[in-house]
């Protein structure tokens, strides 16, 4: 891979407590938007997921969401996307997404966000792949499970050879430049 051209962002089906994680959502879609970038994402239309996909598109960029069928009811159909990728199930849906994606964010969500992140690095630590991960650590989201991944190393559970690679981006214009840091 040598540019990055889409991205799957992984965030929360609602919109949390602090207004800011509404924000930079947007703040990332029109970023992707007027960079030229495909976002990824879970195909709903609420919460932070919606707040992504609106913002890409508002910004004259291209959005596939990827969906479960049996979630398109309980996340309401996003007519407006360029692409709607419906799935059988969830191991097919993050199939889809890793597939058609160059790298992976995370802003703040919920378990399924935690586990769609944490799945992309296991994969990168067992060589699966070599995309960017990238956390958006916008106010300290994502503090308790950086703490958690150094206590992991320290004690030895993540060891030499089995490293977990991904950037954390503090602020939400850091995102790009931490993604294209990974680039090889």
């Amino acid at each position: 891979m040598t540019q990055i051209q889409s991205i799957c962002v992984y965030c929360g089906s609602g919109s949390g407590l602090s207004p800011i994680y509404v924000e930079i959502a947007q703040a990332l879609g029109e970023i992707m938007g007027k960079a030229g970038l495909r976002l990824v994402f879970g195909g709903g239309k609420h919460g932070l997921m919606g707040t992504v996909a609106q913002s890409v598109l508002d910004a004259g960029g291209h959005v596939t969401g990827v969906i479960p069928d049996f979630l398109l009811e309980r996340e309401g159909e996003f007519r407006e996307l360029s692409e709607l990728v419906v799935t059988k199930n969830m191991h097919e849906r993050k199939q889809q997404m890793f597939e058609k994606s160059d790298a992976f964010v995370a802003l703040p969500g919920g378990i399924g966000t935690l586990e769609e992140i944490v799945e992309m690095m296991t994969w990168a630590q067992l060589g699966r792949h070599k995309k960017p991960i990238v956390l958006a650590n916008i106010d300290g989201f994502w503090e308790p499970l950086v703490a958690l991944l150094e206590h992991m190393r320290q004690e030895e559970f993540i060891r030499k050879g089995l490293e977990v690679t991904y950037r954390i981006a503090n602020r939400i214009e850091d995102v790009l430049p931490k993604l294209n840091e990974q680039v090889g």
